[in-house]
């Protein structure tokens, strides 16, 4: 089973969760851990420390959603990613949405975290969509 971490800076991360839970109910595979002024970016490290190990237990890989590419969460998330001794792999995705949440029910079943974060992005690149007027003729039927 593939585990989550949700990694923001600042609230968007714990916002992100509570949302989620609001249509999907519990999230118990998904862990939030926020980028705050106060703790920075040392207290931000040992937090995703801690959610990691966490997030690591009888999981088969644990996936990384970031908001961002290059920001500390990236960063430290890419840390634990790269380090040969990291057990289970971890695989990191930047761009986090509301749709991508949700939709970590529908890879969490994956026993290969790469596989699962491709799949999520196949899954969540149709989601990104500008809205644009709809031009329909009447119809005559009431």
């Amino acid at each position: 089973m593939i585990r989550f971490i949700v990694a923001t800076h600042g609230p968007l991360a714990d916002a992100l969760l509570q949302s989620g839970r609001m249509v999907y109910g519990e999230l118990p595979q998904v862990q939030a851990v926020c980028l705050t002024e106060q703790a920075g970016i040392e207290g931000f490290r040992r937090d995703f420390a801690a959610v990691l190990e966490s997030a690591s237990a009888q999981a088969d890989g644990v996936l990384v959603l970031c908001d961002m590419q290059s920001g500390t969460p990236w960063n430290v998330a890419c840390e634990a990613a790269f380090n040969p001794h990291t057990q289970p792999p971890v695989a990191v995705v930047a761009g986090v949405n509301f749709p991508m949440l949700l939709q970590t029910d529908d890879v969490a079943h994956l026993p290969d975290v790469n596989i699962a974060a491709a799949r999520l992005i196949e899954l969540t690149h149709p989601t990104l969509i500008q809205a644009k007027p709809v031009v329909s003729a009447q119809s005559d039927d009431f």
